[in-house]
């Protein structure tokens, strides 16, 4: 049994302004000398970034669907390790679940796997009195849900946070722990995707988690807050550990050979337990960043590229031709390479006319429409990431079209609306696709890529 103080932040719907909130909050606790660990609910890759700022540790996810509700606990007690508390944001309205599994990896499900008390974060600007009947629903929605407080959100002046007040004592029940004024300041500025990612910010990211902090902790209750963190029972659990996972594949392979991994405000999404399972399967993990460095890193025996925002940086990208030559060789010499969504993008003929790296016969462009949402999917054939027939779920995220949609041999399959979907490129030294994967809920493809790049 592990004890550790933590919290749920939740909200009735996307837009509450939970992102604020809980970046403010882990702000407020940790200038108060506290060491937080911050947590997201789902497979955002961009609040977690505002999160590490916020903080000064790997802002992490905790994903049932893409992990398995078997291994978030383990995967908390291994983010929060030295924490004093951990901060969980959570993703949609609260109860909003992947697509047709009903609560399944919705925050609700999430703060019952981690057994944590629920903090609702209420979009107030637009009501008084029906604050009441609101909070009144969620509480009793599901009585395995511990809903510990309510955090009112864009309040707009005293006389409005009085009636909210009123109106929520009247009902009883769920304290109010503290009131946040509606400010124009604080604003976190966003494009196609949704925010603006962190890394891209420098300094005005820096600032604007400052004001989300000082927002913050001018209208919520610190110590109660941290009260109802602290009234979490003990988790029955052990904390998820890689080099675990990769002992019961075989072990790490030997040589330790270097696998070159993208980053940088082009290529910033990416699940911090990824790295830590390369690492921990053998390989000597070299970031680089395709914006700035002209050339792989040294001794590159594989290359490891994420999601992102290619197509933000295309120009930029297309002019570091070095760079470009440099990947395009290191495919030829039929080192294994690992793309996901931007990576995709990148080892394309061109992204929106601009030249990419040509690894892949396709070309790329941005387009008005969303493609949103989790997959079910198999993989179709062998490739340096997994075995043909391999089961494993997914999330695509994105509003790029790549022409063709797939090689010869494609990556995954899977039932869509539709009809049955193919997607991707694979060959026996590539594995380029649209899909996000989180690792830690399928250890083997790290191991695999490793033990391929090592020569086995």
């Amino acid at each position: 049994m592990v004890a550790l103080p933590r919290i749920v932040l939740a909200a009735p719907s996307s837009g509450s302004g939970k992102t604020t909130v809980a970046t403010g909050l882990m702000a407020a606790l940790s200038a108060r000398g506290l060491r937080v660990s911050p947590h997201k609910v789902g497979p955002d890759y961009i609040d977690p970034g505002y999160h590490s700022l916020a903080t000064g540790r790997p802002g992490r996810n905790l994903d049932a669907f893409l992990c398995g509700p078997e291994r978030l606990p383990g995967l908390l007690l291994h983010g929060a390790a030295g924490a004093d508390l951990a901060v969980v944001e959570g993703v949609m309205g609260m109860f909003d679940g992947a697509a047709g599994r009903g609560e399944f990896a919705s925050t609700a499900h999430v703060a019952k796997l981690l057994r944590a008390p629920v903090v609702l974060v209420v979009d107030a600007s637009s009501q008084s009195r029906s604050v009441a009947a609101l909070v009144h629903g969620f509480a009793s929605w599901d009585p395995e849900v511990r809903l510990g407080g309510v955090i009112l959100n864009r309040v707009a002046s005293d006389r409005h946070e009085d009636l909210l007040r009123d109106a929520l004592e009247s009902a009883g029940g769920v304290p109010v722990l503290g009131a946040v004024r509606r400010s124009a300041e604080v604003v976190t500025p966003s494009r196609h995707l949704g925010l603006i990612p962190a890394v891209e910010r420098d300094a005005e990211a820096l600032n604007a988690v400052r004001d989300m902090g000082e927002l913050v902790r001018a209208g919520v209750d610190l110590e109660a807050l941290l009260a109802l963190a602290r009234s979490a029972p003990p988790l029955a659990a052990e904390p998820w550990d890689a080099d675990t996972e990769i002992a019961a594949l075989g072990g790490p392979v030997v040589g330790r050979p270097v696998v070159a991994l993208a980053s940088g405000a082009a290529f910033s999404f990416s699940y911090a337990e990824n790295a830590e399972l390369l690492a921990a399967a053998g390989a000597e993990v070299a970031p680089f960043d395709p914006l700035r460095d002209e050339k792989l890193p040294e001794g590159t025996s594989a290359l490891v590229i994420g999601g992102g925002f290619p197509e933000v940086y295309a120009e930029r990208l297309s002019a570091n031709t070095a760079l470009r030559e440099s990947v395009r060789a290191l495919a030829a010499s039929g080192a294994p390479l690992v793309a996901e969504c931007a990576g995709l993008l990148y080892l394309a003929r061109s992204l929106d006319g601009a030249p990419m790296c040509g690894v892949l016969d396709a070309e790329a462009r941005m387009t008005e429409r969303l493609t949103l949402g989790y997959r079910e999917a198999v993989a179709l054939s062998d490739s340096p990431l997994a075995v043909a027939g391999t089961r494993l779920n997914g999330h695509e995220f994105h509003r790029t079209v790549c022409e063709p949609a797939h090689g010869p041999a494609p990556a995954w399959g899977w039932r869509a609306p539709a009809g049955p979907r193919t997607e991707g490129f694979t060959s026996a030294t590539l594995h380029a696709s649209y899909l996000h994967l989180h690792w830690a809920g399928a250890p083997q493809l790290p191991h695999r890529l490793v033990t391929r790049a090592g020569g086995s």
